[in-house]
Order: C-alpha cells, then sequence, then structure tokens
C-alpha cells in the first residue's frame, strides 16, 4: 500500500482572516477515494461558528463595498496570478480528495483560475443608466449596489472552480462571502484561502467553513438578517429544501442544480468529431459533473458505427489512481456514489439493455467504476432519467428530429444538451426547441467563465460566469429626481 503524501492545505476553519479550530473542538476525516484512507482531519464547523462567519462577514462589508470597483478587480487579479503560479499544487491537491485524475485536475486549476481574472475585468464593469421619464419629466437613475453578506455551498465535483466561480463575482460586486465546501473536499478551499489573503483580501471578507453538520449550519445561516444572498451548486433535491429556508428570509436565490444532459447525434454528423464531443461531455470529471451527457440519443442510420467508434474510445482509457502517470479515469468520489452508478447499470442490464464495454463493479481497493456503454437501453430503465455521475453512457436510437427533441426534453431537468449535426439551419432550430439553458452544438463542453452558465426547470435559477454572474450579487437601486 503507497504511503499517503503530505496534505499540503489548512486543515482549520477559516474566519475573520485566520485559521482557528471549531467551537466545540470536533474534527471530521478526509479521504483518498483511490486508497480509502485518511488524507486529513479536518475542522468541523458548528451553527455557532457559522454565525462567527456571518459576524466577520458583516464587519467587512461596509469597508469592502467602499473600494474602488478597480481596487477590488487588482485584488482579484493578483488571486489569478497567486492561483496560476500554484496551479500543480491545486490540481495535486484536488486529486488527492476527489479522486480524479491529473489531467482532468490541471484543467480545472486553469478554468478555477479564469474566474479570478474574468470578474477582475468585470469589477468596473457595474454600470448603471441616466433617463428621463416620459410622462413626468423626472430623472431615472439606476445603480447596482452590492446586496450584502453571501453564503456559498459548494459541491465536490470541482473542489476548486465551484469556489472560485462564487467567490470571484461576491467580491467584485462588493460582497463579503462565507463559504462552506463538500465536507468530501474542503482542502482546496482551504488552501484557497491563503492564496486570497496573500492577494490582499482584507479578513472577514471570505470565510471558509468546513463542515459535517451542512443543514443545520446553512439554516441557521440564512435566519441571519444580515445575509442576502445564497448561492448553491448541487442537487435539485438539496436546492428545494434551501429553496424554502430562503423564502423565509427573502433571500436572494442563485441556484445551480442538477442535470440529465441529452446529447443527440444526427445522421449527417461528423461521427469522429461528434465521438470526440462525446468522450468529453460523458468523460470530464469521470462523468461527475452536472453538464455531463447522461443520455445518448443516436440517428438509427449512424447509431452501430458511433457506437463502436465511442466504445473503442472509452475501452481505451486507463484506469488507476489519478496521480499516476498516463491515468484517465480514477476512483469515484465515495462509495455511495460507485454503488449508485453499479446500481444503474445492474438496473438497466436486468431490464434487457447490453453492456458493449464495462459493465461490472471492479474488486480492489478504490471507489472505481470502468467506463461503460449501454445500448438496447429500455425507456423505463433508470439511468435515462436520473443523473449518473459516474462513466457510464447509456444509448438509445431514433429516426426523426421531432423523435429526438421530445426524448430529449423528456426530463424535469433543463441544465444543457448537446447535438451534433453539419446542417446549422438544423442545429438551430433544434437548439431553440431544446428546453435547456444552455446547448452544446458540435462542442462537447460548455462551460466558460466568460459565458453565462445556468439551466431551466428543475436545474436553477439564476446564471454564474459572464456579467450575469456579477449582477447575482448587485441589488438594483433607482433614485427619482429633478434638477
Amino acid at each position: 500500500m503507497r504511503n499517503e503524501p503530505a496534505i499540503d492545505a489548512p486543515t482549520e476553519l477559516y474566519i475573520n482572516g485566520k485559521f482557528r479550530p471549531s467551537s466545540d473542538g470536533g474534527r471530521f476525516d478526509v479521504f483518498n477515494p483511490a486508497t480509502e484512507q485518511v488524507l486529513a482531519s479536518v475542522a468541523d464547523g458548528t451553527i455557532a461558528d457559522g454565525l462567527a462567519a456571518v459576524d466577520a462577514a458583516a464587519g467587512a462589508f461596509d469597508a469592502w463595498a467602499a473600494r474602488n470597483p478597480r481596487e477590488r478587480g487588482e485584488i482579484l487579479r493578483k488571486a489569478f496570478e497567486l492561483f496560476t503560479a500554484q496551479k500543480e499544487r491545486f490540481a495535486r491537491l484536488m486529486t488527492l480528495e476527489n479522486g480524479k485524475s491529473l489531467a482532468d485536475s490541471r484543467a480545472e486549476a486553469v478554468y478555477a483560475a479564469e474566474f479570478f481574472r474574468w470578474f477582475a475585468e468585470e469589477a468596473p464593469r457595474n454600470i448603471g443608466q441616466v433617463s428621463r421619464a416620459p410622462s413626468t419629466g423626472a430623472r431615472i437613475l439606476v445603480q447596482h449596489k452590492p446586496a450584502g453578506v453571501a453564503v456559498l455551498v459548494t459541491p465536490w465535483n470541482f473542489p476548486a472552480a465551484m469556489g472560485t466561480r462564487k467567490i470571484a463575482p461576491a467580491l467584485a460586486a462588493g460582497c463579503t462571502v462565507v463559504l462552506k465546501p463538500a465536507s468530501e473536499t474542503p482542502l482546496t478551499m482551504l488552501a484557497l484561502a491563503e492564496i486570497l489573503q496573500e492577494a490582499g483580501v482584507p479578513p472577514g471578507v471570505v470565510n471558509i467553513l468546513p463542515s459535517r453538520k451542512s443543514g443545520a449550519v446553512v439554516a441557521a445561516m440564512l435566519k441571519d438578517p444580515r445575509v442576502r444572498v445564497i448561492s448553491f451548486t448541487g442537487s435539485t433535491e438539496v436546492g428545494r429544501r434551501l429553496l424554502h429556508a430562503a423564502a423565509d428570509m427573502v433571500v436572494r436565490p442563485a441556484m445551480e442544480l442538477g442535470g440529465n444532459a441529452p446529447f443527440l447525434v444526427f445522421e449527417d454528423a461528423d461521427l469522429d468529431a461528434a465521438v470526440e464531443g462525446a468522450m468529453i461531455a460523458k468523460m470530464r470529471n469521470m462523468g461527475e459533473a452536472c453538464t455531463a451527457a447522461n443520455r445518448f440519443y443516436v440517428h438509427e442510420k449512424v447509431h452501430d458505427a458511433f457506437v463502436e467508434k465511442f466504445a473503442a474510445k472509452m475501452k481505451a482509457l486507463k484506469i488507476g489512481n489519478g496521480l499516476d502517470d498516463g491515468v484517465a479515469v480514477g476512483p469515484l468520489v465515495n462509495a455511495d456514489t460507485r454503488d449508485k452508478v453499479a446500481g444503474l447499470v445492474e438496473d438497466a442490464l436486468k431490464r434487457g439493455a447490453k453492456a458493449v464495454i464495462g459493465g461490472e463493479r471492479p474488486k480492489g481497493t478504490g471507489y472505481y467504476y470502468p467506463p461503460t456503454v449501454l445500448v438496447n437501453v429500455p425507456d423505463g430503465a433508470a439511468c435515462l432519467h436520473e443523473e449518473i455521475f459516474g462513466p457510464v453512457a447509456p444509448v438509445q436510437k431514433f429516426r426523426t428530429e421531432d423523435e429526438a427533441i421530445a426524448r430529449a426534453n423528456a426530463t424535469e431537468y433543463g441544465l444543457v444538451a448537446y447535438l451534433y449535426t453539419r446542417d446549422m439551419a438544423r442545429g438551430m432550430r433544434v437548439s431553440e426547441r431544446l428546453d435547456f439553458g444552455m446547448v452544446g452544438l458540435n462542442r462537447g463542453v460548455v462551460s466558460d467563465p466568460a459565458a453565462p452558465f445556468g439551466g431551466a426547470k428543475q436545474s436553477g435559477l439564476g446564471r454564474e460566469g459572464a456579467h450575469e454572474g456579477l449582477m447575482e450579487f448587485l441589488e438594483t437601486q433607482y433614485i427619482s429626481a429633478n434638477w
């Protein structure tokens, strides 16, 4: 058994610019999913710690909001430079606590850093307007003010990017924050606290609160009248509960929730390009992504050829510890996630599906599941209706454009859809009929700090990234004046 490497990250709560233990001394273990061994013991935040973090954020708010936008932007730019200089450190840390391959982690580190650079440039773009009311002649002045303290709740699948995607726009807008990272992967965000401190973020502006008592701690913070924004990325089920809690205090919600992404391949598609796109859409982060392609609908004329090429690519992926050279598929984050993926495959196979590759849970240490391609998947299979969150690709045939669109839209989720066709008129026509907040047209990835990321239906409220991401943390104020 390999020895666990030393962890290059703090393990205490980060409140008001200092690392400190939890109020009751409690701690929890963080595990390496490749070895199932303990990586670190981390302070377990309590309700009292959560309220102390809100106190710190509220105390720092007025001074931070009063900073010139350019000053806030320069601090974010410095954070970008510092994070980029240490991207290998963060990549290794993500692989250790999440399990993803180093290649995936390195790509995430670059993506995560870019949010600091993008919102460093957006900070000065908080532009209002002046107009004259047509009927009264009064001047209408509109400005956007920092909303207040923001509570940010992030998932385990992108330990760095989900944090920077929320912290950067909040700070650019002039808000202060309390971030609660997922208890499976808190180390990356605690390490980020050091970066932000060195970049010049004042004490109290960013607070990092790991906790196993997520529900109780977040609920207590949402009851504090100084908290004005709740930004959450995670499951739709948890998002619904947070929306109920936010409603009591009329806290502004920004919710990026679950997905069930369809991947459509039309008969005129460039199959090699479609397969490459499918590999990215399915296997980025080993399928542990809300944007992962969850259902593949392939025109009957090209179904067999697509499956053959796709399965060959999936089979060639090397499975193993994400720190090892050449590994593309590491373990899933924990046993529950691995067991859920295995259960969805077993359900499909019992209903008549066939595994072209994969389909069997490996023995041994680590929460591994092999890349799997399923065909002849019946409509009742659970993997077509639930978010798989693993390296499993169920494939069905379709005959007509209308059929493909109907199948794609037959879900309560509406985060992202993908489609491949050489006919751009068809591509735009189909895109407009898809009930999804984002569409990858001949592209297997849509995530970009400069683009408004978010979904429709049960996949969430609001947008992250682009200028819209800044607006989630701003309140619009209108002043009526005469002069």
